[in-house]
């Protein structure tokens, strides 16, 4: 079975309604389940629940069948993000250019001038969507 796995924030922004909107979509495509992710960070003393985060996602998408819904805690969200499609071992991860944008700003601290499309393939070892949300 397809896995197709989308980050998201919450509360639901403009560009995670987007992505998510996509992630839907190729779901649909390619008849997959869809792991919708949440990263709670740690540092934010913020917790989202799950049901918090389905009633979100159903307020603006109806009810998904084969929707499993995620969240996870951790310092940085894009290591968090990392972890838990490696984990799921998915098919699919959908982002947003907007997180595409800061995992940039993260791992240029760490390497110079990285392809972050490139380095998000090779160490998830699944497609990877870039969504731009600002359309």
């Amino acid at each position: 079975m397809t896995l197709v796995v989308v980050p998201v924030r919450y509360p639901l922004s403009r560009h995670s309604r987007a992505t998510l909107a996509e992630a839907l979509r190729i779901a649909e495509d390619r008849d997959a389940d869809l792991t919708i992710l949440h990263v709670d960070l740690y540092q934010e003393g913020r917790e989202v629940t799950r049901t918090e985060l389905k009633q979100a996602v159903e307020h603006e998408f109806g009810a998904l069948a084969r929707a499993r819904y995620v969240v996870r805690r951790g310092f940085l969200v894009e290591e968090t993000i990392l972890d838990e499609v490696a984990a799921e071992d998915a098919d699919v991860v959908v982002i947003g250019s907007k997180q595409v944008s800061r995992w940039r700003r993260t791992f240029s601290r760490l390497l110079d001038d990285p392809d972050i499309d490139r380095f998000l393939r090779q160490k998830l070892d699944c497609e990877v969507i870039t969504v731009d949300a600002g359309r």
